[in-house]
């Protein structure tokens, strides 16, 4: 049999690190030894957490601002702890989140030119006990967050409403990780017990989990799709590894590689679009890149060496990435010996020229939300709203007819707004209707939803069942016009295992099965009710804490005419 060699687009892909006047200098990075990226960037800001004496604060950057970063620049600043984590909105490039070891995560609205410190945010989230170590923006749906605390919990988040949809308590030790699935309807964690956990975040349980890393050191999890999951960590021998699972047959890995013998935490990047997963340890000077194929294997495409070891790296979204250079990726690399930010393109070796390479670039996800956090929430589930990279547009769009829905679209062109693919169009301010192809119901009640989630809960009406004859034998009459038989009392029963129970009826609450399975429906309800007491919990401290806010604001001060209070 010939020798074949396996083809592919990026396997010359090399790294170019910017010259010395487009990075960033005298920026002191944090010391901290938690294992997140410390930094966040997007098309418009770089921010990055430094080194600072006491509290919390972050540094957000203008991207051109290149060159020697004064001392004195503009600092975000409110939390009371060190900062532990920040992300960019996936839909805002004004809107970043981060998280302290106050046990708090605050939403922050940076202006576009930031000429002050910034101490005032948009939202502060209270509800874990203990630091919060990572946060994930929903892929799909606007206005919700995910935060993992080490309190082991964690907790998902309402943005608009300020308040949690559901407190997670599944692990039993620290969370190393957390990452969404592409439609956002999964998030998978890994955990200080070895273990892997696939997690439904609406109903807050776990639905599937399995041993993963037989290392004592942290491992990382990254959604490859919705299906699979890839993973970083060590053996019991302390070898570096990476495993790829299937969430369908999650009782084995379907790849499995060791890599080397070093001891440096492996961090993940992945490119969704081109389906190629990056490796960087923390204190190594290398950037391994590796392509995972439809059967879940992973092949070795090429490194990137360098001199100085890395930090962590901060990673541009790909429609900040530049086209003319077929640049597929760009990493802002943390110097860990050096007070040093080093931008390093990914470039795929082809001839620049002005054409588009639409192999290497397929379609992004683009800035638009496909659901409301209501619309998640009631259980609705969308892919990413897709956009071109040549054109910023976006192709697949249903087609309308309607000389209203004609109109809406040539406005569309000329404010140059994308055309959205999902089957429901999300209307933004200042933007025209747009026609859509299917009936959404509208809703009719007006309270918040996670108000309304909590109210589902405490009425358990997702658990009601009738045990009643059917509408057809209660009404049935004989041709004399007199009643057959008596109508039944309609009977609403609680699904949940009750110990003692003296009837057949009342014990099996209209299940079939056997002992042990009503045993199993008792515990979780019970696992439910423990979860809706922490939310309310939850409530009443942001209530105290709103009542003490409030009372300080109406307290007079005693300050003279022209004197400060503060």
């Amino acid at each position: 049999m010939p020798f074949r060699i396996r083809t592919s687009k990026f396997r010359h892909v090399y790294g170019n690190p910017a010259k010395k006047e487009e990075c960033y200098e005298n920026v002191k990075i944090t010391k901290s030894t938690h294992d997140s990226n410390f930094c966040a960037v997007n098309p418009k800001f770089l921010c990055v957490v430094p080194d600072t004496g006491g509290g919390g604060s972050f540094i957000c950057l203008p991207l051109k601002q290149t060159g020697r970063v004064e001392f004195s620049v503009p600092r975000v600043c409110g939390h009371s702890g060190a900062v532990l984590d920040i992300k960019w909105s996936p839909f805002s490039d004004n809107i970043i989140a981060s998280s302290s070891e106050d046990s708090t995560v605050k939403i922050w609205q940076i202006p576009d030119n930031l000429n002050k410190n910034l101490s005032e945010w948009q939202v502060d989230l209270h509800g874990h006990h203990r630091r919060v170590g990572y946060i994930e923006w929903h892929p799909t749906a606007e206005n919700i967050i995910l935060s993992a605390g080490f309190d082991h919990k964690c907790i998902l988040w309402n943005v608009e409403q300020a308040e949690p949809i559901s407190v997670i308590s599944e692990h039993p030790d620290s969370i190393y990780s957390i990452s969404w699935n592409t439609d956002g309807s999964l998030f998978c964690t890994t955990c200080k017990d070895k273990q892997i956990r696939v997690l439904d975040p609406r109903i807050g349980s776990v639905a599937m989990e399995c041993q993963g890393h037989d290392g004592n050191r942290s491992s990382k999890s990254v959604f490859v799709d919705n299906n699979r999951i890839f993973t970083c960590g060590m053996t019991r021998s302390s070898s570096r590894e990476l495993a790829v699972w299937d969430i369908r047959k999650f009782n084995k890995s379907l790849f499995n590689n060791t890599i080397d013998t070093s001891n440096g935490i492996l961090l993940p990047y992945y490119d969704r679009d081109n389906r190629v997963m990056y490796l960087a340890g923390k204190g190594d000077s290398n950037i391994r890149y590796y392509e995972i194929d439809d059967q879940s294997n992973c092949y070795f495409l090429n490194a990137f060496m360098s001199s100085y070891p890395q930090r962590s790296l901060g990673v541009m979204p790909k429609r900040g990435c530049d086209t003319s250079r077929c640049e597929v990726m760009r990493f802002y690399k943390l110097h860990s010996g050096k007070d040093v930010i080093e931008p390093i393109s990914m470039i795929v070796p082809r001839k620049v020229s002005s054409q588009f390479h639409s192999d290497i670039y397929p379609n992004t996800s683009s800035m638009l939300p496909s659901l409301t956090a209501d619309e998640w929430i009631a259980g609705q589930n969308r892919e990413p709203v897709m956009v071109s990279m040549m054109d910023g547009h976006v192709t697949n769009c249903p087609k309308t007819t309607s000389s209203t829905a004609i109109q809406n679209q040539q406005n569309d062109i000329i404010h140059q707004a994308p055309t959205i693919t999902t089957y429901k169009t999300v209307n933004k301010q200042g933007m025209p209707p747009r026609a859509s192809t299917i009936d959404v119901p509208r809703r009719t009640d007006k309270r918040p939803a996670s108000l309304q989630n909590l109210k589902r809960l405490s009425t358990n009406e997702d658990y009601v069942s009738y045990s009643a004859v059917s509408e057809a034998s209660e009404n049935h009459t004989n041709k004399n016009g007199m009643t057959n038989g008596h109508k039944e009392e309609k009977k609403v029963t609680k699904r949940g295992w009750s110990p003692v129970s003296p009837t057949k009826d009342a014990m099996t609450n209209g299940f079939t099965g056997s002992e042990p399975e009503l045993q199993k429906a008792y515990f979780q309800q019970s696992e439910e009710i423990k979860s809706l007491k922490e939310q309310v919990k939850l409530k009443d401290k942001r209530i105290r804490q709103l009542e003490d806010e409030l009372k300080i604001l109406r307290t007079p001060s005693d300050c003279g005419p022209g004197q400060s209070d503060c």
